[in-house]
């Protein structure tokens, strides 16, 4: 393993995903600045999805020609363009826009990531790499959210340009000279392959992927539609901290899940999922501060905990060589996840009011997440897969 290689990618893979929900406490404020509601808000957040699909749907191969360190650097520069976007010119477009831009360096790395950590750990157990990526990924999805959350907190009045912004251009910055200065990449090109490379789901990995699209679909409602609901009981300064609760304090988690086989932990996140949003439901909707942070914490047990890292485990071991396709199908479900039903959740906010569309869309999350469990769980497979983990031991 070169574990100080590793080390490098993780912390960018790190400072780009801390881009991606930097802003996210400021949501409910940039569209009151711009007389919007949930929906416009939901629109914005989505448009990270529109960045996202055009990489994994058509791009796929372009790291075989220009390389993975190029499209990290890429990924990262994106980020950063996108912070200064949101510095210089505050609100919904320009969220819009920077969103956008995030989605696509975010996409170019979830298709490099994993094979290259993958890589980096020659050798040894695929589920280790797959452990550094979802646990730095996920560490730094909640992280900006964290940050921000303690600036505007701090300020008074309406913050939509907090220090929080600033810092990120430090620590994203610092990323970005570290690997352009000192992170190798020995895959070699293939300058001649299809740059359509279009994702894959080999055999038994499509429900992995469905898992992932309903806890990510949970993560985008807790990012996006909460603070509205929390500015209502006066605890939209919170916000952030719940976005931490449901992203990163899944890292927590992921060692007990290193230790179940890849269905075993996608079935319990699956269980998870329900009883916590329920939780986060009743806590926004009555202002129980407690009630919301103890939901996220256990959602993110399922998002970014069992179901994140059972389900790109699972998938990297159906993937057999195709790692890059299997991975960038993964990744597509999870974020059309991330993106559809927030929206249309945002909608049925704006229409039908806070309580009818959390009801609505806990009961899709629920009946989804019985019927991804019935296709992880066929009756000739789990006496089989108890087996192998025992003799494993």
């Amino acid at each position: 393993m070169n574990r100080t290689a590793a080390v490098r990618l993780a912390f960018a893979l790190c400072m780009i995903t801390t881009a991606v929900n930097l802003q996210a406490p400021l949501y409910d404020a940039l569209a009151a600045r711009d007389g919007m509601g949930a929906g416009a808000a939901s629109v914005a957040f989505a448009c990270y999805v529109l960045g996202v699909f055009p990489v994994l749907l058509v791009l796929n191969g372009l790291a075989d020609r220009i390389g993975r360190k190029r499209m990290i650097i890429a990924a990262l520069c994106l980020a950063l363009t996108a912070t200064v976007l949101t510095i210089v010119a505050p609100g919904l477009v320009s969220l819009a826009i920077a969103r956008l831009l995030m989605g696509v360096g975010t996409a170019m790395t979830s298709a490099v990531a994993p094979g290259w950590m993958i890589e980096l750990f020659a050798g040894e157990d695929k589920r280790r790499a797959a452990n550094w990526v979802t646990a730095a990924t996920s560490l730094g999805f909640g992280l900006g959210a964290a940050v921000t959350s303690v600036f505007v907190m701090q300020g008074a009045g309406v913050v939509l340009v907090p220090a929080s912004l600033w810092l990120y251009l430090g620590a994203g910055g610092l990323a970005l000279l570290l690997v352009v200065v000192s992170l190798a990449d020995h895959m070699p090109r293939q300058p001649q392959r299809s740059m359509l490379r279009l994702p894959a789901w080999p055999a038994g990995a499509l429900p992995f992927g469905l898992a992932i699209l309903l806890a990510w679909a949970t993560v985008g409602l807790v990012i996006t539609l909460l603070p509205s609901i929390l500015a209502e009981h006066g605890l939209s300064g919170w916000s952030g901290f719940a976005v931490f609760g449901i992203c990163s304090c899944g890292v927590l988690f992921q060692p007990w899940a290193r230790q179940l086989s890849p269905r075993v932990s996608t079935r319990l996140g699956l269980v998870i999922l329900p009883l916590a949003y329920a939780l986060i439901a009743w806590g926004a909707l009555q202002g129980v501060l407690s009630a919301i942070l103890i939901g996220t914490i256990a959602a993110s047990s399922a998002c970014y905990g069992f179901i994140y890292l059972g389900g790109m485990s699972g998938v990297l071991e159906a993937a057999g060589d195709q790692a890059s396709e299997a991975s960038a199908g993964f990744f597509l479900m999870a974020y059309i996840g991330f993106s559809l039903p927030v929206v249309f959740t945002g909608i049925l906010m704006d229409w039908l009011g806070h309580v009818a569309a959390l009801v609505i869309f806990g009961s899709v999350l629920l009946i989804g997440g019985v019927l991804v469990l019935a296709s992880l769980n066929p009756p000739d497979a789990a006496g089989g897969e108890e087996a192998q983990m025992e003799k494993s031991r």
